[in-house]
């Protein structure tokens, strides 16, 4: 599929096939996918939880009880489900772990340059917590960043997949002790193949967007 198609093709399933499993070889590019995301300043201020087993499921659908309930099937039939989760905080030992990986994979020519990066990305940082006062909700919308070409990229590869923020996040947090580890869940997106019954296909709902004179200016 060109990208036109695959923008077609891809929607929000509601029902999985569970007869049907990612095979190990597109988990590791959907882990690709994750990992290579771009984020502002290279802050990467993520965190991932990849379940496949039944009991992994089930313990993400501890996310879906009560009020999201209607969530709960999406995460028990699909063959994956990922916690997609932000750090609270970017703190002096996060920024220097960061600069020593990127200096490890060969990222600053010379010292110049990695003292320009460390800089650049606390100037930033510090906007969003003195500034701005919104560090952890910036370090979320790199996470949705990171979401939103997760969507597409799955669905590049034939997957597909149901973004959900319906999930008890306290819950999530508490069972996976995320804010003990300096992270709380922000969103789950489930992956698998559609049911042949689910009425959300692309072939049974068609898409609907805003026309195109509505939402560009060309200039």
């Amino acid at each position: 599929m060109n990208l036109k198609e695959t923008l077609n093709w891809r929607y929000t399933a509601k029902e999985f096939d569970t007869t049907k499993k990612i095979s190990d070889t597109d988990i590791e590019q959907v882990k690709a996918l994750l990992r290579m995301s771009p984020s502002s300043t290279n802050i990467q201020p993520w965190h991932f939880i990849i379940a496949e087993t039944k009991e992994g499921k089930e313990r993400i659908a501890k996310g879906t009880q009560g009020f999201f309930h209607f969530n709960e099937p999406k995460v028990l039939n699909a063959s994956h489900v990922v916690l997609f989760c932000s750090r609270i905080t970017a703190d002096e030992d996060y920024m220097q772990h960061v600069l020593e990986v990127e200096d490890k994979d060969g990222r600053f020519p010379n010292e110049d340059i990695k003292k320009g990066m460390y800089s650049g990305r606390n100037i930033f940082a510090d906007i969003h917590k003195y500034d701005l006062k919104d560090l952890q909700h910036w370090m979320e919308k790199q996470v949705y960043l990171n979401i939103g070409g997760f969507l597409l990229g799955v669905a590049s590869l034939g997957i597909d997949a149901t973004p959900m923020e319906g999930i008890d996040v306290k819950a999530l947090d508490e069972e996976f002790g995320l804010r003990a580890k300096g992270f709380t869940a922000v969103a789950a997106v489930s992956i698998g193949y559609r049911a042949e019954s689910d009425f959300n296909s692309t072939d049974k709902t068609p898409k609907s967007r805003l026309p195109e004179s509505e939402v560009f200016t060309n200039i």
